[in-house]
This record gives structure tokens, C-alpha cells and sequence, in this order.
């Protein structure tokens, strides 16, 4: 199938950008989207032009690094897919395919396609800890835990922090993300006694990165890959809400 990849390439931070258009001819079905990528990357080196710079590393799902918008959908055309899972199936013979990087203040441009995501980083090390034992993993069966609780907590679990929720929020709010990396481990009983610190600590650091509110229109949840539905944005509130009360009854200030 023949394609056409309308790539923003950008130096770095500080040098402008643009899109730049390239003739992809020989791209098979079978092929995810990198390894399109790839086969152009291979080709534009040889012309002695600087390959398209784009991140990623697992290319199964799981890391989450890889981190495109494909007309204008973060991710592309495919529902709970991440881009490295994209394939060219999805896209037609002949199509113009415009590439650009997620597009977001707490997200800086490192180059091309490339974009720094080491806010979302702080805003777990905001976490903290959990007061759990090292050592071998206890019996599941000594820590009651109703199923429900168990079954939300490794929905939350599933977020993979590719950031995909931001560059899809017309705010690029981060709380889809931060609702998720709070949520499982304050609903296990591992995670309980840091549980106020925790959701205080990481929700001002996402305030303190630059991420915008949440206005609750659930463009987050529709890319997100994992699924993960915007229902864990109310329980982070609630939790915060609760937080901050305590420290107010307390005389502290939030």
C-alpha cells in the first residue's frame, strides 16, 4: 500500500517546526505503524537526511512510551491500542497520515516527535511509599479484601502513564493519570496508612507541573488504551477532599 506520512519535525525546544511530507510506497498491511517508521527512517538516512526521532521500547503496549498523535487522535484511528500498535490496516491505500507529537505545557518537545514526560516521573515520587514489609509476598488469603476493591484496584493498576489522556484533554489535564496511580494503592490495605499524604502530595505536584484542571469531558477515557474509565477522577477528589478536611480540622494548612 502507498501512503503519505506528514511528519512534524522539530529540532529541539527552542528551533521551530513544521511539517514535512514524505512518499511511503512499499508499506505492508501486516506492518504496525513504527515499523513503518522504520522502513522511511531507513530510507531518508540513506539520502543522508536525519531520521524522524520517536519513542519507544517495548512495542507490546506495556511501557508506554510511545507517544503520538495520528490525525489528530492520540495514539490513532484503533480504540485501547497504543501507537506501536497501531497498524497500517487501519489506514487506507493512498491516505495522508499527519504525524505530530503529544502537545502539552508540562510535556516540553525534546525533538520531532519526541516530548519530555518526566512530570508524570514527579508526580509519582510525590507518592511516597507504602508501609509494607520487605521481603517474599505474603498469602493473598491473610488480607481480607472485598473483590470489588481488588478488581478496581488493577483497573487503575493497568495505567501505563503514556500520557495519551493529556494530549487528548482540551486542557491537558493529567487527572485521569493521577486518579489512576492514586486510586490503586489507596484502595488496597498496603497502601491505607499513606493514604492522605499521598493523594495531597501527587495532586499538588500535578498542579505544580502545569497541567490544566479537568473540566469532565471524557476525551481522556476515550483514548485512553487501557480503558481506564474517568469514574477513578471522582474517587481521587473525594479522597483529597477528605485529606484536606483532616489536616483543616487539625489547623494545617493544604
Amino acid at each position: 500500500m502507498k501512503v503519505t506520512v506528514r511528519v512534524w519535525r522539530q529540532k529541539n525546544a527552542k528551533t521551530p517546526g513544521r511539517f514535512v511530507e514524505y512518499e511511503v510506497a512499499d508499506a505492508s498491511p501486516d506492518m504496525s505503524f513504527f515499523e513503518m517508521l522504520d522502513v522511511l527512517n531507513e530510507r531518508i538516512t540513506k539520502q543522508g537526511e536525519e531520521p524522524i526521532a520517536f519513542d519507544s521500547d517495548c512495542r507490546e503496549g506495556i511501557c508506554g512510551a510511545c507517544s503520538c498523535v495520528i490525525n489528530g487522535e492520540a495514539h490513532g484511528p484503533e480504540k485501547k491500542v497504543t501507537t506501536c500498535q497501531t497498524y497500517m490496516r487501519s489506514f487506507q491505500d493512498g491516505q495522508v497520515i499527519i504525524v505530530e507529537p503529544f502537545r502539552a505545557k508540562a510535556f516540553p518537545l525534546i525533538k520531532d516527535l519526541v516530548v519530555d514526560r518526566s512530570a508524570f516521573d514527579r508526580i509519582i515520587q510525590a507518592g511516597g511509599f507504602i508501609s509494607v514489609n520487605t521481603g517474599s509476598a505474603p498469602e493473598a488469603n491473610t488480607v481480607p479484601l472485598p473483590k470489588y476493591h481488588s478488581d478496581l484496584a488493577m483497573d487503575a493498576a493497568s495505567c501505563i502513564g503514556c500520557g495519551a489522556c493529556v494530549a487528548a484533554c482540551k486542557n491537558t489535564s493529567a487527572s485521569l493519570f493521577v486518579a489512576a496511580k492514586v486510586s490503586h494503592l489507596n484502595l488496597l490495605p498496603q497502601g491505607k496508612p499513606e493514604k492522605d499524604p499521598r493523594v495531597l502530595g501527587m495532586v499538588q505536584a500535578m498542579d505544580e507541573a502545569g497541567f490544566g484542571s479537568c473540566t469532565v469531558t471524557g476525551s481522556c477515557e476515550a483514548v485512553c488504551p487501557k480503558g481506564i474509565p474517568i469514574s477513578f477522577i471522582s474517587r481521587m477528589n473525594y479522597d483529597f477532599i477528605a485529606a484536606a478536611l483532616k489536616l483543616r480540622v487539625h489547623g494545617r494548612r493544604v
